[in-house]
């Protein structure tokens, strides 16, 4: 490893009870950090998305949460949508923003991510607050 580069191992939660896997960031000095550089470096072919082609929906779902984390200081829950746009891909993140007890009082948010065809943000905004206990009503 280079001089001023940090090596971090974080857990990955995955869904559907699978194992616990372990993935290695490289930090180097300088830079921001971002944890979706390490996905892209430890993607199953080895290889970082081609300039102009669009990654799949599974990556632009973890690139929009790790980004996401990475500007609001609070780690999201759940993606709850993804879709292509022109453009690149729109997803809407659930964010834990005020924890209670009990739990179902405890104040989520959903934040829609746009990313260009690279899995980059571009933009994100606030669009609901509600609490973990309700039930939408149409």
């Amino acid at each position: 490893m280079a001089t001023g580069e940090e090596d971090e191992t974080e857990k990955i939660r995955r869904p559907s009870g699978k194992k616990t896997a372990k993935k290695t960031v490289k930090k180097t000095a300088g830079s921001a950090g971002s944890v979706r550089a390490g996905h892209r470096e430890s993607e199953s072919d080895g290889e970082p998305p081609r300039a102009g082609r669009r990654v799949s929906a599974p990556r632009a779902m973890r690139y929009a949460a790790d980004q996401l984390k990475e500007l609001l200081g609070r780690a999201p829950e759940s993606v709850s949508a993804v879709q292509p746009t022109a453009d690149g891909w729109q997803a809407d993140v659930e964010v834990l923003e005020l924890e209670r007890v009990p739990g179902t009082t405890s104040v989520m948010a959903t934040y829609r991510v746009v990313l260009d065809k690279e899995g980059e943000l571009v933009a994100y905004e606030r669009t609901r607050r509600y609490t973990r206990g309700q039930i939408d009503r149409r």
